[in-house]
């Protein structure tokens, strides 16, 4: 993977991550989902961020 390959992605993952945070909410405030249940999904999307990140980091070739 080259340098711009994990721009492209990292900039898919952060669309991404905002798409399902702005999903959350909306599910939040119709009464779908309880605000802890909301933070429970908000904290397990982050940390999946963070582990691929981690991932895509290690496979870029300097």
């Amino acid at each position: 993977m080259t340098q711009s390959q994990r721009l492209k992605y990292s900039i898919l993952i952060s669309l991404v991550v905002l798409g399902i945070m702005f999903g959350l909410s909306y599910l939040q405030n119709t009464g779908v989902i309880s605000e802890k249940l909301f933070q429970y999904i908000a904290i397990g999307v982050a940390v999946v961020v963070v582990v691929v990140n981690g991932m895509m980091r290690r496979k870029v070739k300097p």
